[in-house]
């Protein structure tokens, strides 16, 4: 059944950035070889790829810690990151032992008294945006796990990629508010992106079964992202505005930060990760369908003109794609959860609900539409999951609140960053007097 979240029109003035996909897998079977100088020590002998985990406090963080560790003979940590959990960063510090560790909010006094601990180990400490743009775009720095909640973590994937870092990309929202960018800076200076969202991550998996260097816009028909519908995807619909913070909160299959469960339950993320999609892999939004996955194993698929659909399968576990797109493009043994074959399962899929999701189909708008759609969106999305946190609005406030702000702002189709950043400032103003209305 189509429906016009999964099948949105046409729209002749959308332009997708066909070229990168090709681009990005050549370059990554080039680097393959020409890497290796650059990995080598003085005798030929391969060193470990020297990592950056920013946002090491939150979910993603934390699991690439796991990973990294059980990945020590080929991998080093060598920077930290968090903004505000400074209790939390001091433990990992102390166990993972970085050559550097940088809490970004220096106007915070728990930061200066961080910066003024002393401790046994030979770690630096540093505060602020600056020392953390300036750590990851230095040859101490070969990966980049860009883990930044929100529009926060967009400066960093810039630096990374303007510096020619390989990018383990979970912070959506780089690409939904600055994906020409990005994607523009990557090309540039020959850097890599390597996706860590599952779904993502699954697609970029399945194309591997194409031939090296095929164009996605040639050779696929569609690209299918699977959502699990959130906490709420069985509540009756006239349930869903009566939705408490703790049952928008309750995800039955991820274990996740607060903003991006919410997200789930909206669907949100899958409005974001549509756009991400259209980015990454240069496919028109109609070409892009989302299905709901109860079971959250098959990560997504991808359906080539020929008919066949290959798909990525695994436990929920984001340990996976965050050790895939450090290992690139070699598989390695690693900490994620594994399939039991001795299980009698079930695996289901059937269509999104417009009615009962109504923020999936802004994300559809969005990527036909491009320019500045993406930064308002992103922003109003994120001001509008604050209230509701704090008990301001109600769940099915969010979609309305995004979708006014984003018909009302004054749209630009090849924005800068300057102007994207002040289309971001604008539209989270806009919810806050949305919501002083209501008052």
């Amino acid at each position: 059944m189509a429906t016009s979240a999964n099948r949105p029109r046409r729209n002749d003035h959308a332009r997708p950035f066909y070229p990168w996909p090709t681009e990005l897998q050549i370059l990554s079977f080039e680097r393959r070889d020409l890497g290796l100088a650059h990995r080598s020590g003085a005798h030929g002998v391969n060193r470990p790829k020297k990592v950056a985990v920013l946002g090491s406090t939150g979910s993603i963080g934390r699991s690439a810690l796991e990973v990294l560790e059980s990945q020590s003979d080929d991998f080093e940590l060598t920077c930290m990151s968090c903004h505000q959990q400074i209790e939390l960063f001091e433990k990992q510090c102390l166990e993972h032992q970085p050559a550097l560790a940088i809490v970004t909010d220096e106007f915070n006094p728990s930061t200066r008294q961080w910066l003024a601990a002393s401790d046994s180990t030979s770690m630096r400490r540093a505060a602020g945006s600056e020392a953390l743009i300036e750590s990851i775009s230095g040859p101490e720095v070969d990966i980049v796990i860009a883990a930044i909640v929100g529009v926060a973590g967009l400066e960093s994937s810039l630096a990374a990629v303007q510096n020619g870092k390989r990018l383990a990309l979970a912070n959506k929202e780089s690409l939904v508010v600055a994906g020409q960018l990005l994607l523009s800076s990557a090309k540039e200076s020959r850097a890599e992106i390597i996706p860590v969202d599952s779904e993502h991550c699954a697609i970029f998996q399945a194309l591997q079964c194409d031939r090296p260097g095929a164009n996605p816009g040639q050779s696929v028909q569609r690209i299918i992202l699977t959502a699990s519908g959130g906490p709420l995807r069985d509540w009756p619909l006239e349930d869903l505005e009566k939705a408490t913070i703790q049952d928008a909160l309750a995800h039955p299959t991820w274990s996740m930060g607060r903003k991006i469960t919410v997200d789930s339950a909206t669907m949100m993320n899958k409005a974001l990760e549509v756009i991400e999609a259209h980015w990454l892999f240069g496919l028109e939004a109609e070409r892009i369908q989302v299905v709901i996955h109860p079971q959250s194993i098959i990560h997504s698929m991808v359906e080539f003109t020929d008919g066949s659909v290959i798909a990525q399968l695994s436990p929920p576990d984001m340990r996976l794609p965050i050790q895939y797109a450090l290992t690139y493009p070699k598989r390695t043994p690693g900490p994620a959860k594994r399939m039991d074959w001795n299980l009698s399962q079930t695996l289901s899929w059937y269509p999104v609900d417009p009615e009962r999701y109504p923020a999936l189909e802004l994300g559809f708008e969005v990527a036909q539409r491009g320019g500045t759609c993406g930064a308002v969106l992103n922003a109003a999305n994120e001001a509008a999951v604050e209230l509701f946190l704090s008990g301001h609005i109600r769940l099915t406030d969010i979609a309305k609140i995004c979708r006014s702000v984003l018909q009302h702002h004054n749209f630009a189709p090849t924005p800068n960053l300057n102007e994207l950043l002040a289309q971001d400032r604008w539209a989270r103003d806009e919810v806050m007097r949305w919501n002083r209305s209501l008052c």
